[in-house]
């Protein structure tokens, strides 16, 4: 079973602190993406996992072994980083069975690994090529390839996708979710692409200066983000934000005023928050909806200055009391011109509200008796 524990994680260089007192377990067979802004420490994190990055402080366990002082050889990982580092002057076939010769194995036994691994990524019309005659894709197939044939318990994966044009990239994130299916190892990670943590993820963990921000499916971080950066990094197009104020408070819900409008219940909690206080209201782009005049919508208007229509859907562009809206159109709905002011609509148990120091207030189900 490869389990993986990080217990109050640190790393130091000099005085900068680059990853605060990080806990984290992650489960044998599980896909876990390291997320964030660059800077936020998570390369940093997967090479210490991989024994490429002392750990300042805390302790690294797999399998419930301590490793913080084994090499990086000595770990049984397998790793697959953002250059491909494949040998220019051998072939596929010689470049997938490097790790091997340098573990000494026989030549049978190295062939049939050889070949058991190609014939999984589908490369086996590529054995005899060098590198310089294959495409970015492929490349990066002999490189997971390299990583497979050594049989890891754990993958570790750095930004391996990011030298790869649009098309490649979806692709090679099938092709990778696959392989994870396939093989049933425990993999970690690394993307500043939220798309491909989201597609990809059994656990997403979040990260932002150091620390971890939160941690969840990605079902979990999108519909109850833990805070005012998670709901706007994880998302696409990003959560929109805008200003609003309290004005009463309950412990189920709370009303709170967005521009002209009246003031309108909300189903959060509100213990930790005061009338007169100044939040911000989070709306998906998706969430908004064509307005009824139903009670438990939150009107938002809008001035519009700019359409984007992709085919099936259609992107409204705009401000709202200064703030920028991106809104996905409601279906059939099509009244929209360019400079034109628009009201857009949000069920209330849509919406996510954050206090000033960007923590979520817990959403709940909408009250039964709206007034």
């Amino acid at each position: 079973m490869a389990e993986v524990r990080l217990e109050s994680i640190r790393k130091v260089y000099g005085a900068l602190e680059i990853l605060k007192d990080v806990n984290l377990d992650i489960k044998h067979g599980e896909f876990v993406v390291f997320v964030g802004p660059s800077g936020s420490g998570k390369s940093t994190l997967l090479r210490m996992i991989g024994g490429l990055e002392k750990i300042t402080g805390g302790k690294l366990l797999i399998d419930n072994k301590v490793v913080n002082q084994l090499d990086a050889a000595d770990r049984n990982l397998g790793m697959v980083f953002q250059s491909y580092a494949l040998y220019p002057h051998m072939t596929v076939r010689e470049n997938l069975a490097f790790p091997l010769r340098m573990a000494k194995l026989g030549r049978a036994q190295i062939a049939q690994k050889v070949e058991d691994a190609a014939t999984l990524l589908q490369i086996n019309h590529l054995l005899d090529r060098k590198p310089k005659q294959l495409s970015g894709g492929q490349r990066q197939r002999v490189a997971i390839g390299r990583a497979i044939v050594r049989e890891p318990q754990v993958f570790l994966f750095d930004e391996p996708l990011s030298n790869l044009d649009t098309e490649l990239r979806v692709q090679m994130r099938v092709q990778i979710a696959k392989l994870h299916r396939q093989l049933g190892n425990t993999m970690i990670y690394v993307t500043h692409d939220q798309v491909e943590a989201m597609t990809m993820a059994d656990k997403i963990v979040v990260l932002k200066n150091g620390n971890v921000e939160q941690v969840g499916t990605p079902h979990d971080l999108y519909h109850n983000p833990a805070s005012q950066f998670v709901a706007g990094f994880i998302g696409s197009p990003r959560m929109n934000f805008l200003n609003g104020k309290l004005t009463d408070v309950a412990r189920d819900s709370i009303r709170l005023k967005v521009g002209d409008r009246a003031p309108t219940f909300v189903p959060v909690r509100g213990e930790t928050v005061r009338t007169g206080d100044e939040v911000t209201l989070g709306v998906r782009p998706d969430d908004f909806i064509t307005p009824t005049g139903r009670p438990e919508e939150l009107i938002i208007d809008v001035d519009l200055d700019y359409i984007e229509h992709l085919g099936a859907t259609t992107y409204l562009y705009g401000t709202s009391s200064g703030e920028p809206i991106t809104a996905l159109a409601p279906v059939g709905d099509t009244r929209f011109e360019q400079g034109q002011q628009i009201s857009l609509a949000v069920s209330t148990s849509d919406c996510h509200v954050f206090t000033k120091d960007g923590s979520a207030l817990a959403r709940l189900q909408a009250p039964t008796n709206w007034s």
